[in-house]
């Protein structure tokens, strides 16, 4: 399994690196204040290395970044949402198991 990084994406990097990348993308909109966030960031960093080339885990800090997720209503962290062809396809708000982020990703690849 290759160990990589979640991609940390900023509001002037979010068209290029989501909005175009052919592949799938799951952005985690998080802040550091986050506990739930804490809680999922092990998972998305071993999704990160499972999916590697077939799907690419990213994360938004809301803090830093406001603008995308104002653009996409996000209210509540954790959000995660996926992105194929430039469009949200699959959402899911709150922290939940690695499995289930896992058994999510498979099924839109």
């Amino acid at each position: 399994m290759a160990n990589m990084e979640p991609l940390h994406v900023t509001d002037s990097t979010f068209k290029k690196e989501v909005l175009g990348s052919e592949l799938l993308v799951v952005v985690d909109f998080w802040a550091s204040w986050c506990g739930p966030c804490k809680m999922i960031a092990p998972a998305l960093d071993a999704l990160a290395g499972e999916f590697a080339g077939r799907c690419k885990i990213a994360k938004l800090n809301i803090e830093e970044n406001p603008g995308v997720p104002t653009q996409y209503g996000v209210m509540s962290i954790p959000t995660l949402m996926f992105f194929r062809g430039g469009s949200v396809v699959e959402q899911i708000v709150g922290a939940v198991p690695k499995e289930e982020l896992k058994r999510k990703i498979e099924e839109l690849l």
